[in-house]
């Protein structure tokens, strides 16, 4: 009795063991290939594939099996699929029979849930104890999984010949389509490969593969599936000569992603198929331009405002001279493209109001001299202007009212990535491409700033910080929550007169060409050229899209003529073109106050304004400055000279409003604006001084740095005087020693020796300037 229940307890331990080696014997994942890291449009169309890390085209499993597939596939290698437990006895016993007349493995007799298991085994030899392992492993199989999820794991991993594996990756390397767009002869085509794909490879041994191929559809005609006029023209249908190329659509995008650690994933992308292709082809199209002044790269990237998702994605041209670089993420110089974000920073605080006037003249900061694209100056110039014909020396004044730590702040806040260093190390020229910037980061920024001016309505006047965020290439939705708040980075009113200003189509003298290009739709757009000539921006925004462009050399390469206007502006507006028809943004009144604004200055209206426009500025407009320019003066009879009560009848005096500019904006204003009066002088013994004269530049006179040519020889320093009377004559000393005299454009060369000198400058009424400075090496 205790032998025998010794003899039981070993037998339900062994069976015990067993079962529990039966219920672990497979591995948790049965496939451990590398797949296709694989991209794919919002609609669900390919894009683009790389090839699996082991050089096969292996495509992530698929979400679900082919009805077309599924009836060829079991009507050729397992009929009983759905009636066994992952073993088919009759089959075997039938492949035994023939396999030992034949005297070889002539038949298999494995079910697909057998062939699954020796897909993930790696097709190890076909030998006695191996078809055990497949039966016992087959059967646990159907335990863990059900018939439809067995099935999809055998259209992933069947081999199709050569190095493409599963069904999906054989539809695109041998029809170019989707496997759920194959027909009836192209399917079954696709099903009797795996049964031998080193034999009948397509291009090879077509006699056999048509044979097979019209055999199977001959069988599915007979259970009905399909009717034998679809059968005879499935038979004509042509056999796949050789694999097709893969679709290779938003290539930098596949990379990136690849890159981002999705390598073997399939990712469902927010792209738009067809909106991919157009810009494709006009990056293309300007490309063929552009390469004939050796101009190589482009990239577009267009985002949609609401959803803040990248809907086109053109990382560069298909140049051999660095078209393989992603431009959309590269870091490069920004040129100008930053200046809207300072219009509308100071805006925001009240720093200025839109048409506050800005000094245009020679400007030197320390070592730092900012010049205007065209070398020329305005003297003083609105700040909407200033910012519609990117001037440089205008955006640097403001940057240095603002303040470089702020501005710095502000980008840092718009989640501008390439802004990694302190504000110091970048100072004024911040504003002018002293920092750089990627396409990723302007389509983000800009589309944050038309997102929350969207959303003002919807908020009741309160902002939500979420609106800022950065664009996503995913289709996968992500739930943004809303952090309600009186104020965020810009207020509307700002950003509402940003993109009123950058939308004016009376583009100046500066622009010249831009209507050829131009489209009819109200777009804010904003141009920038980098320092040499390397990097071409341009970027356009309405309430649905942002388009942002990059034209240049990936290498770094300058060329001349090589401009935002030029070259990036045509491009950008060419993008627009295929863009749905796009509305302008609703005016954010609860952000703004009309009130009168003196029209010359384009500061609040003073007790001395004359001309006064109404003009509706964002609130925080209200505690600016009333105007400075404006002031009372008193003249005699003839209205020529000024005047005071110690040497005039105050009965016979005229009290008038004067727009008066500081002397040096004087200089370059009048030459602009013809219609500027110079305020008049004093007349005689009068006794009251004026200043008519002030030094342009260098205009921090201190301390002078010699520079020197070629030949090692010290270069001419230039000083520059303005002067209210342009008929005056200047005399120039250095040291007490007479330099020259200038007449109506008071310039004069120096060489001065290192050391400490003083220049005197004396004009012909006696006006004087003196200013010490020393000259360094």
């Amino acid at each position: 009795m205790i032998k025998r229940l010794a003899r039981h307890k070993i037998k339900l331990t062994v069976l015990s063991v067993l079962l529990i080696w039966f219920a672990f014997c497979l591995p948790n994942q049965l496939f451990q290939n590398p797949y296709c890291t694989v991209i794919e449009s919002k609609e669900g169309r390919l894009l683009s594939a790389v090839i699996a890390t082991d050089g096969q085209w292996r495509f992530p499993e698929l979400q679900e099996t082919p009805q077309k597939f599924e009836d060829l596939i079991l009507l050729f290698e397992d009929e009983h699929f759905y009636n066994h437990f992952g073993v088919n006895p009759i089959s075997l016993f039938k492949a035994f029979i023939t396999n030992v007349k034949q005297g070889r493995i002539k038949r298999g007799g494995s079910t697909i849930t057998m062939q699954v298991i020796r897909l993930s085994r790696k097709n190890k030899g076909r030998t006695i104890l191996e078809k055990l392992k497949e039966i016992i492993f087959a059967t646990r199989l159907e335990f863990r999984l059900s018939k439809k999820e067995i099935l999809k794991k055998y259209a992933s991993h069947a081999p199709f010949g050569g190095n493409v594996v599963g069904l999906e990756a054989a539809a695109w390397r041998y029809y170019g389509r989707n496997p759920k767009q194959l027909s009836w002869g192209e399917m079954a085509t696709l099903a009797v490969l795996p049964n031998a794909p080193s034999l009948i490879y397509p291009g090879k041994n077509h006699e056999l593969l048509l044979i097979k191929r019209n055999k199977l559809l001959d069988k599915l005609f007979l259970t009905s599936k399909i009717d034998s006029i679809t059968c005879e023209l499935a038979k004509q249908e042509p056999l796949p000569l050789k694999p097709k190329s893969l679709n290779q659509r938003a290539i930098h995008l596949l990379t990136r992603i690849d890159n981002e650690g999705n390598k073997g994933k399939r990712i469902e992308t927010s792209l738009d198929f067809v909106l991919q292709e157009q810009i494709t082809q006009v990056v293309k199209n300007h490309y063929l331009k552009l390469s004939n002044n050796d101009v190589h790269n482009a990239a577009v990237l267009i985002m949609e405002v609401e959803t803040g998702k990248a809907i086109a994605y053109v990382g560069n041209t298909t140049s051999k001279k660095g078209g393989e670089v992603d431009l959309i993420t590269a870091p490069r110089s920004s040129g100008s493209i930053l200046k809207p974000f300072l219009f509308a920073s100071m805006l925001d605080a009240g720093s200025i109001l839109p048409q506050t006037l800005i000094a245009d003249i020679p400007t030197q900061y320390a070592q730092y001299t900012p010049q205007n694209y065209n070398r020329k100056y305005d003297g003083a110039v609105s700040a909407d202007n200033a910012l519609i014909r990117s001037l440089n020396i205008p955006a640097v004044k403001m940057l240095h009212q603002y303040g470089v730590k702020r501005f710095h702040s502000k980008l840092k806040q718009l989640k501008m990535t390439t802004i990694t260093k302190d504000a110091n190390h970048y100072g004024l020229s911040l504003i002018l491409g002293g920092a750089e910037t990627t396409l990723n980061d302007l389509a983000s920024s800009y589309g944050s700033l038309a997102r929350t001016l969207n959303h003002f309505e919807r908020y009741n006047g309160k902002y939500n910080a979420n609106d800022y965020s950065k664009i996503s290439y995913l289709k996968k939705e992500t739930k943004k929550t809303e952090e309600l708040s009186e104020h965020t980075l810009f207020n509307a009113a700002s950003i509402y007169w940003t993109f009123n200003v950058l939308s004016d189509l009376n583009r100046p003298r500066e622009e010249l060409g831009w209507e050829n290009f131009a489209s009819s739709r109200k777009v804010a757009w904003k141009t920038g050229t980098s320092f040499g000539h390397r990097d071409a921006w341009a970027v356009g925004v309405t309430p649905e899209y942002v388009v942002a462009v990059w034209v240049g050399n990936a290498s770094g390469e300058g060329k001349a003529g090589l401009t935002g206007i030029s070259a990036a502006a045509p491009l950008l507006f060419d993008a627009f073109k295929k863009l749905p028809r796009t509305t302008w943004f609703a005016t954010p009144f609860d952000e703004l106050k009309k009130i009168p604004i003196c029209s010359k200055s384009g500061m609040r209206k003073s007790h001395w304004c004359e001309g006064t426009d109404s003009l509706l500025v964002p609130r925080s407009g209200l505690k600016t400055k009333a105007c400075t320019y404006h002031r009372w003066i008193h003249l005699d009879e003839s209205e020529k000279f000024q005047v005071n009560s110690s040497c005039y009848p105050v009965s016979k005096m005229k009290k008038k409003s004067w727009f008066i500019l500081p002397p040096v904006w004087e200089w370059y204003y009048k030459s602009k604006n013809p219609n500027y009066v110079s305020l008049p002088p004093f007349k005689q013994g009068c006794g009251e001084e004026t200043k008519n004269m002030e030094l342009i530049y260098p205009n921090n006179l201190k301390e002078l740095y010699v520079s020197k040519n070629l030949k090692g020889e010290i270069s001419n320093f230039i000083f520059e005087v303005a002067h209210r009377n342009s008929e005056s004559e200047i005399h120039w000393h250095i040291d007490n020693i007479f330099m020259g005299t200038t007449n109506h454009f008071h310039q004069l060369e120096i060489v001065p020796k290192l050391g400490k000198h003083t220049l005197t400058i004396v004009d012909e009424s006696g006006e004087t300037i003196a200013k010490k400075f020393v000259v360094l090496e």
